[in-house]
């Protein structure tokens, strides 16, 4: 697969979580490190997502900001 985007982040799956329409998908990164992504159940179907898959976090954002209290 070849993407245009430029923050791809590499992971193994380590767990999903369905609700009614959508799926919480933990993607870990490294030891301590975790992307959670909120996409459809049906693309989670359609990819064939499951725990222990490798797969990528690809991120498209025009802002990445920081906060602190």
């Amino acid at each position: 697969m070849k993407i245009s985007a430029r923050n791809k982040l590499a992971g193994k799956i380590i767990e999903i979580t369905r609700g009614a329409t959508t799926s919480h998908v933990r993607l870990e990164l490294g030891p301590g490190q975790v992307v959670t992504a909120s996409i459809t159940n049906e693309a989670v179907d359609e990819l064939g997502l499951k725990e222990g898959v490798k797969a990528m976090a690809v991120i498209k954002a025009s802002d990445v900001m920081i906060a602190v209290d």
